[in-house]
């Protein structure tokens, strides 16, 4: 990275501190692992409110059906909890590669269970990461793991979880896909595309 990469780097990080604070907070309810884990999984193509309403409700396919493709999903949980018996004694394991073998469990999710459980720094690149990191000049790629690896190498390590939930929060409320609120954004003075998008 060159000198003024870094510096735009650490006052996008600045900004978003102060801004969004520094508490590390998991959109989605959960009270373990396990629990957090199939609500990531479910969460794909689905919003984290979806997974908090079903979630707490107990026959899965027709509960999970809200969340779209139920049945891939309810076969993936069912794949993925007996493989968690089966091969890791009913734990859910922190490695990343353990994780990936676990039926339905890709990167993402498997980012979620190292930052929100075993605080592991991770990035999880959903699409408010992949977008908004787009917008910010951090990436051109459009493959979340290109993504992923390209904030690993420009973003603090202390700061990655941090990224993750500051920039889902600038993309629910300010940097709206559709109708992004750029005069509203703490960014703005920051970001390439600040009032290019709207």
């Amino acid at each position: 990275m060159t000198k003024k990469e870094k510096q735009q780097v650490a006052e996008i990080c600045r900004i978003l501190n102060e801004t969004y604070g520094t508490d590390y907070k998991c959109y989605l309810n959960h009270e373990n692992a396990w629990q957090l884990l199939i609500a990531t999984m479910l969460s794909a193509q689905c919003t984290d409110a979806r997974v908090n309403i079903v979630t707490n409700i107990k026959e899965l396919e027709k509960d999970i059906y809200s969340t779209g493709f139920y049945k891939n999903k309810a076969k993936n949980i069912i794949g993925c909890a007996k493989k968690l018996i089966s091969e890791y004694g009913g734990e859910v394991p922190s490695d990343i590669e353990s994780l990936t073998k676990l039926d339905g469990v890709g990167r993402k999710t498997a980012n979620v269970i190292r930052g929100n459980i075993y605080h592991e720094p991770s990035i999880v690149v959903d699409t408010h990461v992949k977008r908004i990191s787009r917008l910010l000049g951090l990436t051109d790629s459009d493959d979340p793991v290109k993504i992923e690896h390209e904030l690993m190498e420009k973003l603090p390590k202390e700061q990655w979880i941090l990224y993750n939930i500051q920039i889902i929060t600038l993309g629910r409320t300010i940097c709206i896909a559709r109708r992004p609120k750029c005069a509203e954004c703490a960014l703005n003075r920051v970001c390439p595309s600040a009032n290019v998008t709207e």
